[in-house]
C-alpha cells in the first residue's frame, strides 16, 4: 500500500537512513528504555516514541529525562545507556524488504549512501553485524560528521556531495518525520516509511508513502525494477504460527461483507514485529476439519487504540463460517 504524489522526478541514486528505515532498532530501543525507567519507578509510554524517533541520540535523551522527569542529566543517561546499547547491536534485524532493496540496487549498479543521525562509529557497528551492507554504499555519513544533523538538510547534502551527483536526482528513504523535513530541504525526492504505526496522515510532504520497503517500486522513479512481484502479488518466505480464534463475525465482517475472526496474538509478539502490516495469502489447518485456503491481514486495528499489531482472518470459501470455530486453534502457513 502507498501514498504518492502525481508528480515525481527521475532519480539515479538512492540515500537511505538506518535507524526505523534499515534496521528494527525501535524494538530495542523500548526495551532498554522499559527497564532502565523502571529502576526510575517510571513507565515506558510508547506513545512518547515520536519524540524520539529520527532524533541524535543526546536529542532523544534529552527527551527521554524531560518526558519522564527523571532526577538525572542527559549526559549523565547517555552514558548510563550507550554501554547497554553497544551490547545490544548485533541482535538488530533487518527491516522486512531491506536486504532485498540493498542487493537489488547494488546488483543493478545504483549508487547508494547511507545517511543516519547515529554517530559514524555506531552505524558502522551496527551494519558490521549485516553481511555485504558495508561494501554496498559508496558513502556512509554519521550525525556527528555534519553540523546540524536532521532535519537540516546538511547530512543529505554532503552525501549527495560525496557521490557527486545532482541533490535532485537523489531518491532519499526515510521513516521518520526530522528525516523526511530533511529530505525535502535538500531539494531531493523522499519516500517515507513511517516506522511509528497509524502515522502515515502525518507524512504529508514526502513524495510517497509506503507500508514498508517491500512497497518500493523503484521503477517509479526510473531505477530497475524488482522482477520477483507475480501478478501483483510478492512471494515471501514461509513463516508459521497458530492460536486459538478469539473473535468471529465482528464489526469487520460487516464492514467487508464476509465472514472474518480475529486471533489471539498472545505469543506471537516479537514474529509479528518481524513482518510489515499488510494482506497474506496462505493455509489454515483445523485438526477436525482440515486445511483451507486462507487470507490473512496483519496491522493495527483503525477501531480500536492497540498497542500491537492484530490478526484477522478472511476465509476464501464461502462456506467457512468462523461463527462455528469461535475459540478453536488455527494452524497458519504464511507465503
Amino acid at each position: 500500500m502507498s501514498m504518492a504524489k502525481s508528480s515525481r522526478k527521475l532519480v539515479s541514486c538512492v540515500i537511505l537512513d538506518l535507524d526505523g528505515t534499515l534496521l528494527n532498532t525501535d524494538g530495542i530501543v523500548t526495551d532498554v528504555l522499559r527497564t532502565y525507567l523502571f529502576k526510575y519507578g517510571k513507565e515506558w509510554d510508547g506513545r512518547k516514541v515520536h519524540r524520539i524517533v529520527g532524533k541524535t541520540p543526546y536529542e532523544a535523551a534529552a527527551a527521554i529525562v524531560e518526558d519522564y522527569g527523571l532526577p538525572i542529566t542527559t549526559d549523565g543517561l547517555l552514558s548510563e545507556v550507550t554501554p547497554i546499547f553497544s551490547k545490544k547491536w548485533c541482535n538488530i534485524k533487518a527491516q522486512p524488504g531491506a536486504n532485498r532493496l540493498i542487493n537489488h540496487l547494488k546488483d543493478h549498479g545504483v549508487p547508494m549512501a547511507l545517511a543516519s543521525n547515529s554517530s559514524k562509529e555506531n552505524v558502522e557497528t551496527k551494519i558490521s553485524f549485516h553481511q555485504g551492507w558495508r561494501e554496498s554504499f559508496s558513502v556512509i555519513l554519521g550525525g556527528d560528521e555534519v553540523t546540524c544533523a536532521k532535519p537540516s538538510p546538511e547530512i543529505y547534502l554532503e552525501a549527495a556531495k560525496r557521490l557527486k551527483v545532482d541533490n535532485s536526482s537523489c531518491l532519499v528513504i526515510e521513516d521518520s518525520l526530522p528525516g523526511v523535513t530533511a529530505g525535502k530541504a535538500a531539494g531531493m525526492e523522499v519516500v517515507a516509511v513511517p516506522s511509528i504505526p497509524k502515522q502515515s496522515h502525518h507524512f504529508t510532504s514526502a513524495d510517497e508513502v509506503i507500508n514498508s520497503l517491500l512497497d518500493l517500486r523503484p521503477e517509479k522513479w526510473g531505477l530497475p525494477a524488482f522482477e520477483d512481484w507475480i501478478e501483483g502479488t510478492l512471494p515471501i518466505d514461509p513463516w508459521f504460527m497458530g492460536g486459538p480464534v478469539i473473535k468471529g463475525f465482528g464489526r469487520g465482517s460487516k464492514v467487508l461483507g464476509i465472514p472474518t475472526a480475529n486471533l489471539s496474538s498472545e505469543g506471537y509478539s516479537d514474529l509479528l514485529a518481524e513482518h510489515p502490516s499488510g494482506v497474506y495469502f496462505g493455509w489454515a489447518g483445523l485438526a477436525t476439519r482440515g486445511v483451507y485456503k486462507m487470507v490473512m491481514s496483519i496491522g493495527w486495528n483503525p477501531y480500536f487504540n492497540n498497542s500491537e499489531k492484530t490478526i484477522v482472518s478472511l476465509s476464501l470459501l464461502a462456506l467457512l463460517s468462523f461463527l462455528q470455530f469461535t475459540f478453536e486453534n488455527f494452524l497458519f502457513t504464511l507465503l
